[in-house]
């Protein structure tokens, strides 16, 4: 009986302290886990960080056009007949009067030299009369008659001789030819193209602006050109005119700008990417492309600041990574800011962020308001090559 009840003591012990070790390994030990995470900090997490710096800028209007030729035509013939003579070669530099081409012109000459005799006796049949005339021993009416046909005959003369002009193809005005339509012997036809002449210095570039900025535009401002033919280059010039009307179906104006050329580089038919330096300068508050957050509610940036440091848990974080040396732990702070003018990769800010505070430039993605960082100067990313476009 002694030994029953011991042993049913022994057994309800073992119960009792399987149960205890049951009841904190599964119920105690992992709220007591729960609530260690739940009180630990997130460790910092590793950014590039940049400073916003103040910039003098001159207000731009941004622009898409074409360059075009202060004068360009295709040359043409104004008569028919066969090519006879080829004085320039494609791509030639040529001045105004330059012959360019000859087309036959035989039948002509040989009219010209019949309505010469017939011209030479017209004068002569005029100088009898007119010695008649003096004389009393004709009437005015032959005199008349004879001047007529003298006047026809030199008309004919004169006719025959703008055809031939007209057959001697010249250049209207300097610049430079392109290539060359038509050979050696080949018969045009009137109005058939010979060959392009473009004036290339100077050159003008029209583009289309909003007539929101319309009062911006006046003649005089400095433009600013680069195309993809010269990577990096910046051509300069100023507004030459502002259309005199608006375009009902874009709401845009014309501009046309106008440029030096005295090297050539600049051909019509080129892309232009052009800027209008319109007003005077003013200073902005510029940060990286890079830092700025896009989204539905609105541009934010994260700016790291001064924060408390944390007892317990993770280490604070601070701007060089090494919080036993004494430096200040950093915090996140999400600024809601109104974006401006972007040139190449920095972006101006119009409101929610001073100059010499630092932002994220890198890393947004993982972070959150009020999260620890650490700032690491190598972070930062290497900027690409610029690849050639295709």
């Amino acid at each position: 009986m002694k030994r029953s009840i011991i042993f049913a003591a022994v057994l309800l012990l073992l119960v009792a302290l399987g149960a205890g070790l049951g009841y904190f390994q599964f119920i105690v030990k992992p709220q007591m886990i729960k609530q260690f995470i739940a009180q630990a900090a997130p460790p910092p997490a590793t950014v590039a960080v940049a400073d916003a710096i103040e910039e003098t800028w001159t207000p731009r209007l941004p622009a898409i056009g074409s360059f075009h030729a202060v004068q360009g035509i295709d040359v043409a013939s104004q008569v028919g007949g066969a090519v006879v003579g080829v004085k320039v070669e494609s791509g030639q530099d040529v001045a105004k009067g330059t012959p360019l081409f000859e087309i036959d012109n035989f039948v002509e000459q040989a009219d010209l030299k019949n309505n010469l005799a017939v011209l030479k006796n017209a004068d002569l049949a005029l100088q009898r009369q007119r010695e008649l005339t003096n004389t009393g021993n004709t009437t005015k009416a032959n005199f008349d008659s004879a001047e007529a046909a003298r006047d026809s005959a030199a008309a004919a003369v004169e006719k025959v001789r703008a055809i031939i002009t007209q057959k001697q193809i010249a250049a209207p005005f300097p610049g430079r030819l392109g290539i060359r339509k038509v050979d050696l012997g080949q018969y045009v036809s009137p109005g058939t193209s010979l060959i392009t002449l473009q004036q290339l210095d100077p050159i003008y570039v029209d583009f289309p602006v909003p007539e929101k900025s319309l009062d911006l535009l006046k003649p005089g401002e400095t433009i600013d050109v680069t195309v993809d033919a010269y990577p990096g280059k910046v051509f300069h010039g100023v507004v030459a005119t502002v259309d005199a009307r608006i375009s009902a179906d874009s709401r845009n104006v014309l501009v046309r700008g106008q440029f030096d050329n005295k090297a050539k580089q600049l051909l019509p038919g080129m892309f232009a990417n052009v800027n209008v330096n319109a007003g005077a300068p003013e200073k902005v508050v510029t940060v990286p492309r890079t830092a700025i957050n896009y989204s539905l509610y609105g541009d934010n940036v994260f700016v790291v600041v001064p924060a408390e440091p944390q007892s317990g848990g993770a280490q604070a974080a601070t701007v060089n990574g090494d919080a036993a040396s004494g430096d200040i732990p950093m915090k996140l702070e999400r600024r809601f800011v109104r974006t401006g003018e972007i040139r190449e990769d920095r972006v101006a800010i119009l409101d929610g962020v001073k100059a010499g505070e630092k932002v994220v430039s890198e890393g947004q993605l993982k972070l959150q308001a009020d999260a620890r960082v650490r700032v690491d100067p190598n972070a930062e990313l290497a900027r690409p090559a610029v690849r050639p476009k295709e």
